[in-house]
């Protein structure tokens, strides 16, 4: 169930972005990510990929995704190599759900949730 409500959220966050259109003067595709602080309770602030990779197994998100960088192939979400979203909107989405995707917020570590989107994201 935890990983089909992932991959649900990332799902979701990816047609977000796709609904929301990729155009604009936003110079965030060109800036290059924050390096990496600590938080309060010790976690990484940008997340950690490779820990990211395997939340990403474990949660199930490749059952609903796309993903050549998981070497998933789900097709229930959107792809995530075409929707490339950022790290704080999959942060975002994972942790709060939105539209078919369900929250994790509950369910995965504010860390497993950053360190997924920096996988995701590329961050």
């Amino acid at each position: 169930m935890r990983r089909a409500k992932l991959a649900l959220l990332l799902v979701a966050g990816a047609l977000a972005l796709v609904a929301a259109g990729c155009g604009g003067d936003d110079e965030s595709d060109t800036a290059e990510p924050p390096a990496a602080t600590t938080t309060e309770n010790g976690g990484s602030e940008t997340g950690d990929a490779a820990n990211g990779e395997q939340v990403y197994a474990s949660a199930g998100c490749g059952g609903c995704h796309t993903f050549e960088a998981a070497g998933s192939t789900g097709s229930v979400g959107p792809n995530l190599d075409d929707a490339a979203p950022s790290f704080d909107l999959v942060v975002s989405q994972v942790t709060n759900g939105g539209g078919a995707m369900p929250a994790f917020g509950d369910e995965l570590s504010e860390q497993e949730i950053r360190d997924v989107a920096a996988f995701v994201s590329g961050s």
